[in-house]
Parts: structure tokens; sequence; C-alpha cells
């Protein structure tokens, strides 16, 4: 990527989207510095589009749901001829944690299988130079072998409690993979590993498991509670990622040159791996270790219980990131340092 072309970040206000403007937008071109420079519009611009001499990329597209609805293929369509982009990173996606995904099961797979869609399609209609799908690592087996592996995709079932978003992410990955064989685009699929950072969600019910463990230890903190119940065993073991980390990771992948892109591609590929790269760290720890780490960093010093009763979802997911680290990317934030920092966003932004 040049640092003049146009890139389209869809889901920019997301914990994927807002790193990856603060990615973008920091200087990854050849030369730059490494000065932050504000995602948001300057004044005098269009709604979400940002021109302007600062070090990074400096035509970065974007639009809240409000200003595009990413569901509807006629609204989806005129955006892409108006603007064309060069580049995509479709983070966009309806998410949320076990409860959410229980919940919701209709709009999981129905939002998230419109969303993709209609960004595919426009890209190739309107000449999208690559595209960068990005997934969730919900979408190997429940009981895929450790650490899962890319070809590990479709070899058993799913987890029920999150299927439908994990076959709408598949649905994803093989439109990616399609495009690519049929019109010899350019699209590739990254699956991170469980994220948090900036901009996290951290809503008491449909959040993920770090943002909700660190807005229920930092209440009980404020109401000297003696204990804190967390859902499940403890038990199960979960790899996490920075948000941060994630975002430099794509922007390495989307700017690697073609003798190393366009194999990951599948395009004429008859092994039957998809254009698919898992995004992680390579280790995890349970749920009980990440409670008390997260207990520690927010300050909470009562009790820890475990309401087995409540589900604990698949009993492991670590990633292989070989195949990344072999393309010369690995994560550089480390797991305390990581929840400093999103406990420091909790504390500007609760809500």
């Amino acid at each position: 990527m040049n640092a003049s072309d146009k890139i389209y970040i869809a889901g920019h206000r997301g914990l994927v989207g807002s790193a990856l403007m603060r990615r973008l937008s920091s200087s990854s071109v050849a030369g730059g510095s490494e000065t932050l420079v504000s995602p948001r519009p300057l004044a005098g611009e269009g709604p979400g589009e940002r021109v302007n001499g600062d070090k990074g990329y400096t035509n970065l597209l974007t639009r809240t749901h409000a200003e595009l609805d990413l569901t509807k293929q006629a609204a989806v369509d005129a955006f892409f001829a108006t603007h064309r982009p060069d580049y995509v990173f479709l983070a966009a996606a309806k998410v949320g944690g076990i409860h959410a995904n229980d919940t919701y099961p209709a709009e999981f797979i129905r939002d998230n299988l419109a969303i993709q869609t209609n960004i595919i399609h426009a890209a190739y209609k309107n000449n999208v130079k690559r595209l960068l799908f990005l997934g969730s690592s919900c979408i190997y087996p429940k009981l895929a072998p450790q650490p899962m592996k890319e070809e590990h995709l479709l070899t058993s079932e799913l987890e029920p409690t999150n299927r439908p978003y994990a076959l709408a992410k598949i649905a994803g990955i093989e439109m990616c993979w399609a495009y690519n064989r049929q019109y010899k685009t350019q699209y590739l699929a990254v699956m991170p590993t469980n994220l948090y950072g900036p901009g996290d969600n951290y809503h008491p019910e449909n959040s993920h498991v770090i943002p909700a463990l660190i807005r229920r230890f930092h209440e009980a903190k404020l109401a000297n509670a003696a204990s804190v119940t967390v859902w499940g065993s403890g038990t199960p073991k979960r790899e996490f990622l920075y948000s941060e980390d994630m975002a430099d990771a794509c922007v390495h992948l989307m700017n690697l040159p073609d003798e190393q892109f366009v194999p990951l591609l599948g395009q004429d590929r008859n092994d039957g791996l998809a254009p698919l790269v898992n995004i992680g760290v390579g280790h995890d720890l349970t749920i009980r270790e990440l409670a008390e780490t997260v207990a520690a960093t927010v300050g909470y010093e009562g009790r820890l219980e475990f309401d087995a009763s409540k589900p604990d979802g698949t009993p492991r997911k670590l990633m292989d990131v070989g195949r990344l680290n072999a393309m010369g990317w690995k994560a550089k934030t480390g797991m305390r340092e990581g929840l400093a920092r999103a406990y420091a966003d909790f504390l500007t932004h609760p809500a």
C-alpha cells in the first residue's frame, strides 16, 4: 500500500477497526515517523474521509453505521462505485460473547452474512486491489487439535454456542476463496485469536471475557464486594492478543510483496488450503489465571468464585501462528502490559 492509496476500513469504530485506524494513521510507510494522528475527520473534510499531510497513510475512508448501513446491498454498491477504494479492511461485524451469541443467533448469522457478502462483491465489481477479511478463531472445530492450524477448518463439529456466527465467518472465507479462484481477486482472510484493548465493549452482558471481567472487578472494588463470581469452571484455556498487535499484523500482511501474498490466496492451489492466516500470540492461559490477572490489574482483593453451572464453551482455543511468524511477524505486547492499557481505556470510556 502506498501512502496516498485510498483505504476503506469497514467497521472503523469497533475494537478491531479502531485499532486498524490507529495503526494506519501512524507511520508504516517507508521513511515515515511513528507519530500518531487522529483517525477522525479533519475540519472541512467530507464525513469519515481523511486526506492530510501527516505521516502514515493519508487517505483513510470510513463511514459510520448511520452514514452507511452495510447490510443494504444498494447502499454498499453506491458507496464503492462513488469512492472506489484501492484496499479494504473488512472489520465490520456483529460481535459479542457467549451470552450475546446464545441470545441473538438470528442476528449473528443474518447481519454478518449480509455485511461480508455486500462488501466482498462490491470490492470485486470496483476492482479493489486487495481485501483483508477479519474473522474469528471460533471458525475452528470445538475439539480441533491444539494448537489450531489453518488446515483444521471444517474438519469436525463447531462449538454450538456460537455456531451461527462461526458459520457466517466460514462463509466469508469461502467467498473470498471462490472469488480468488474464479476472478483472480486478491482477498485474504485472517483469523485473530481473542482480542482486547482500547475501544472494547464493556457491556455487562454482551461483552467478551476480558472487558466483562474488567468491568466486574472494577465495580466490585468500588463496592468493596467480598467476592466476584466468574462464569464457568475456570478451567478452559484461552489465548488473548492485544488489539494494537492484531492491527500491526494485518497491515504487515496487506503490505506483503506479491511473491509472498499471492500464494496465500488459493487462486490455483490444489491442496485445499483456504486463503487463511491465523493471528495470535502462540500461548494461552486458563480462565482462572486470566481472572486472577485481571483482578490484580484492577486492584480488586476479594475472593474469586466460579459458577460451573454456566457454559464453558470450547475447552481450549490456541492458534498455531507458525505461518504468520514465518512471514516475519510476531506479537509484541505482553498480557500484563496489555491489560494495564485496557483498564486505563475502561477508566476513560467505561460505557
